[in-house]
């Protein structure tokens, strides 16, 4: 039932979607309060038949409440450091993760093309720019999604062959996902930058701090993700825009044995500065703690419910449990946000990256109202924090049993993206992230908010209907 504070007004009138009578009314003297409706599925009679035959269908819900509960039952452990090709399954000779879904090169936009120009520099494979752009246009490059391999990568996403990446398990089922370390601000590889500061930065985390911080996670016995970013949610991070929190954690549940690691002292206190410096650290394990979570949900036939959400600078693409490895795609959206000084939209590349899965997970911009602080970094005021997250509720399906928002009484995240509740109500996801310039090699140029683009669900429920919109 519809309820409406401090209603009825003196000479006041209810209005729901129709803005000739609100106009009339308002020149009459009237008091008009608007009410926010539109047709389910944006009127597409096509839709809505599909939303009829697939509402209240007891098995999808079943579905539904199997991959909400391998989810919630996933505990992502930290337990090591690898070498890419050597650790990621289906890593082959010549080859590239990338974020999103799949692309090739010609499609590529500026940051991601940047992002594999150095990549390529980095593994030796080139010795100039020009060389790399090169080599990287011919076919002799295998280029793959990192979601397609267990993998998340921020922004640009690259992996090469020689990169160190995290190992996350998820004890409970046995899955495992990977990600790369993060490299801090500024110019890096995953906002397109390629210049000799980025490369030396790779080589350097390569060669000293994978090494040492392999060494300490061995010593540790493997930490435990699930409550490190629980306890950062209660501190203010919403883990995908926000880390300060959970690095912070991070650095101290790792020093104990960091003082223990048969390495120079030198090597030790340069890795320590490194972490403290690049608030943004503990991004690169929230997102494959996230992906380990939600691919243990994958796969459940006739879920309904989202487990990927990526992009790769020129499409946004979702998976769902119960459509297997197909991906559902529409063009990325310009970000709107804060932007450097002397930077605009018209310096923005559309959304990229693959931390998008945080929010897939019912963290990042579902849980902004554990964040309040995020707003001064993505616009707006402490109010659209609590506003963001409460309308996330609408399009899920359940609460996370292990991460909880204190403004909200505590109550859990909104968790398991419906695409059925996307298309009845019209809400898209809503997701926090990083801008990338345009053009490859830049980096960075501001922060804000985004959302998927209508086209994904669309294709993703029609696709669901013709597939399970009959019971049998």
């Amino acid at each position: 039932m519809l309820k409406i504070r401090n209603w009825p007004p003196k000479g006041g009138v209810i209005n729901v979607g129709t803005g000739v009578f609100a106009e009339s009314m308002q020149e009459q003297g009237a008091g008009v309060y608007e009410v926010k409706w539109q047709p389910p599925a944006h009127g597409k009679v096509e839709l809505i038949d599909i939303l009829d035959k697939l509402h209240g269908r007891d098995d999808i819900d079943e579905a539904n409440q199997t991959a909400i509960e391998r989810f919630r039952s996933a505990q992502p452990v930290l337990i090591g450091i690898g070498v890419a090709k050597e650790t990621i399954p289906g890593f082959g000779d010549r080859m590239l993760l990338h974020a999103g879904p799949p692309i090739t090169w010609e499609r590529m936009s500026g940051p991601l093309r940047g992002a594999v120009i150095g990549a390529i520099l980095y593994e030796g494979w080139a010795d100039s720019p020009e060389k790399a752009e090169e080599l990287a246009s011919t076919g002799d490059i295998a280029y793959s999604p990192c979601h397609e391999h267990s993998a998340v990568g921020p922004m640009a996403g690259v992996v090469s062959p020689r990169m160190p990446v995290f190992i996350v398990e998820n004890k409970t089922h046995g899955n495992r996902s990977y990600c790369t370390l993060n490299e801090g601000l500024g110019k890096v590889l995953r906002y397109g930058a390629y210049n000799d500061e980025v490369l030396d930065r790779l080589r350097w985390m390569e060669k000293v701090l994978a090494p040492v911080l392999k060494e300490a996670i061995e010593l540790s016995g493997g930490i435990d993700l699930t409550s490190m970013i629980a306890q950062a949610l209660h501190m203010g991070d919403e883990v995908h825009n926000r880390n300060r929190a959970g690095t912070s954690l991070l650095i101290r549940a790792l020093v104990p044995y960091l003082i223990e690691v048969d390495y120079p002292q030198a090597d030790i206190r340069k890795c320590l500065e490194f972490m403290n410096s690049n608030d943004h650290f503990f991004l690169n394990l929230s997102m494959p703690a996230a992906k380990a979570m939600l691919e243990a949900a994958h796969g459940i036939p006739k879920s309904s419910i989202v487990t990927v959400m990526a992009r790769n600078g020129t499409e946004f693409g979702i998976k769902v449990s119960g459509l297997g490895d197909q991906w559902f795609t529409g063009p990325a959206q310009i970000v709107k946000g804060l932007y450097f000084p002397g930077r605009s939209e018209e310096d923005a590349n559309p959304d990229i990256g693959d931390s998008a899965i945080t929010e897939t997970a019912g963290l990042g911009g579902f849980a902004m109202a554990a964040a309040i602080p995020i707003v001064q970094f993505v616009g707006g005021v402490p109010e659209d924090a609590v506003r963001f997250s409460e309308k996330m509720y609408n399009i899920t399906i359940a609460e996370s049993k292990h991460f909880n928002i204190p403004i909200l009484n505590f109550r859990g995240t909104p968790t398991g993206i419906d695409i059925r509740k996307v298309v009845e109500t019209g809400i898209l996801p809503q997701i926090n992230t990083g801008i990338a310039h345009k053009d490859p090699g830049v980096g960075q140029v501001g922060a804000g908010l985004v959302n998927p683009p209508w086209e994904c669900f669309e294709k993703a429920i029609t696709a669901f209907g013709k597939k399970h919109a009959n019971r049998s």
